[in-house]
């Protein structure tokens, strides 16, 4: 598997190695060696969800409080999707930093977000499937959403017609709107959580 943080510090994007042949190809989704090894600290999955969307569906952006906090280790397993991370800790340098990435079956590439920070996808195919392994189980009333179409943020999502939105999404505060609230998980809440290496580079875009 080949790592490459992001411009999110602490999110990295991972691409696996297939062997291919007649027959189609075998790759390691996740080997935790490795993967520890890139991160810096344990990840020991506690829940698997997968979400199924029509072309155009936005979803998110969804974090967790700390505590109990969640990272995730997202890969597209059917169809393609536009995954955008965004940099949520309060007091990160990184404040409102984001990274956007292809992620479809075909690549088999998955994106780690680490504790505090956001994500979302937009499908870009109808019957895009999801598979979100998260190293804590679901907690009703920890779960962060922040509105995806957020002017200061100002996500790429890339749509040329309006996304479907749930109305949780459609009515979630803005980033700002939710540090005022005191919502937010803080850079140093994050730091707690593992290693979060400091980056100064604030945006990046990539296939």
């Amino acid at each position: 598997m080949r790592f490459v943080e992001s411009a999110v510090p602490g999110a990295f994007v991972v691409t696996p190695e297939k062997i291919t042949d007649a027959r189609g190809n075998f790759y390691e989704a996740m080997r935790a060696d490795e993967f520890e090894q890139e991160i810096g600290r344990p990840f020991v999955p506690r829940q698997t969800n997968y979400s199924v969307s029509k072309r155009n569906s936005l979803r998110g952006i969804h974090s967790v409080s700390i505590p109990p906090g969640q990272a995730k280790y997202v890969t597209c397993v059917r169809g393609v999707l536009r995954d955008i991370v965004v940099d949520l800790r309060v007091g990160s340098p990184t404040f409102g930093a984001y990274e956007t990435n292809l992620l479809d079956a075909e690549s088999g590439r998955s994106v780690y977000v680490p504790e505090g920070v956001g994500h979302g996808f937009l499908a870009l195919t109808d019957d895009a499937c999801i598979c979100y392994v998260l190293s804590s189980m679901h907690v009703p009333g920890t779960q962060i959403d922040i509105n995806p179409l957020d002017p200061d943020l100002a996500l790429p999502w890339g749509f040329t017609d309006p996304p479907l939105l749930s109305e949780k999404d459609a009515r979630a505060p803005t980033a700002a709107e939710a540090a005022a609230a005191g919502i937010l998980a803080t850079w140093q809440e994050a730091q707690a959580h593992g290693r979060v290496p400091h980056r100064t580079d604030t945006r990046r875009e990539s296939a």
